[in-house]
């Protein structure tokens, strides 16, 4: 196949969420709490569908278990990413998330989820927490029961265009006022530690997962280092952030016009600025700030017209 396969995302109500999928990305959604577009997701519980051409309607998990010629014949039940777009107006809950091994065992054969975050945009002075300060598992469960999170948690201060790895095992956050693009494993498994006492529209709390939680952080806490690395290309620049056993991520800056040739398994983009049009040997197909597509294995040399940042990632 030589054209790319754009998907319409789902959209998932929080009670963090606000309003910024629909007013910076002009989704058209009717809920003031959207938390998580799924983007390019093939998870059962958001699928993304394919939005025209060939495959039209067709879901990506469909797309991934009848065509897998378009992803390189990769191996594996399950489609290996979930790209999202997070608006948290609202502190999400502190939470950790389980690797393979654990969530295979413990989750119904769920994969774990490791995941990445580019901060699209952020409001002056906001935060995540990333990260803990306990020693060993007994001054972590104990700083938990006494609930002292402000000498467990670390606080970091957040700018647009910083990015983040997020191994699992990792406690973290978004914090009110951050809009991420997260490139994550193909999972739906997180362990709440705190969530602020919220409670729903019916007033109920939100579950906790403590026991779980204690299981699977790593202890002490320790960061992984990313250094961005930026090619200059003719008609733009390439910034690599992370290649890792689980998803490579990128940030392409069109300027012009750039030239690339499609030599993964796939690659996932997802639009975050600007407007243009991917031109293969079978036509040019246009895009803007909030499309997402798959650019399929066999594409070979393609161009990009415009002036546009997208994030792009492969397994």
């Amino acid at each position: 196949m030589k054209q790319p396969i754009f998907l319409l995302p789902v959209f998932q109500e929080r009670i963090w969420g606000g309003k910024k999928l629909k007013t910076e990305f002009q989704y058209d959604i009717e809920s003031d709490l959207t938390g998580e577009c799924w983007a390019v997701s093939a998870h059962p519980n958001g699928q993304s569908t394919v939005s025209d051409g060939p495959y039209k309607g067709k879901s990506l998990s469909k797309l991934w278990s009848e065509n897998r010629e378009l992803f390189g014949s990769l191996k594996g039940e399950v489609f290996p990413l979930l790209t999202k777009i997070l608006d948290a107006n609202n502190d999400l809950s502190v939470q950790v998330h389980p690797n393979d091994e654990y969530a295979n065992k413990n989750e119904n054969g769920e994969l774990g989820k490791t995941e990445c975050w580019y901060v699209i945009n952020c409001e002056e002075n906001a935060e995540i927490i990333f990260g803990h300060r306990a020693t060993s598992t007994e001054q972590f469960v104990e700083l938990i029961n006494n609930g002292e999170w402000d000498n467990l948690l670390r606080r970091i201060n957040v700018k647009p265009g910083d990015f983040f790895y997020v191994p699992s095992g990792t406690i973290h956050a978004l914090c009110s006022g951050v809009l991420i693009l997260e490139t994550q494993q193909s999972s739906d498994t997180t362990y709440r530690v705190y969530d602020y006492e919220r409670v729903d529209k019916q007033g109920n709390k939100r579950d906790l997962h403590i026991n779980k939680s204690i299981d699977v952080t790593t202890i002490p806490h320790r960061d992984i280092s990313v250094i961005p690395s930026t090619e200059e290309i003719t008609g733009g620049t390439i910034t690599t952030f992370v290649q890792s056993e689980y998803f490579s991520v990128y940030k392409w800056d069109i300027e012009t016009v750039a030239t690339f040739t499609q030599d993964k398994p796939f690659l996932i983009g997802s639009v975050i600025s600007g407007t243009g049009v991917i031109m293969t040997e079978e036509g040019s197909y246009s895009f803007e700030k909030g499309s997402h597509f798959i650019l399929p294995n066999g594409l070979g040399e393609f161009h990009i017209k415009g002036s546009a940042e997208m994030i792009i990632s492969h397994p």
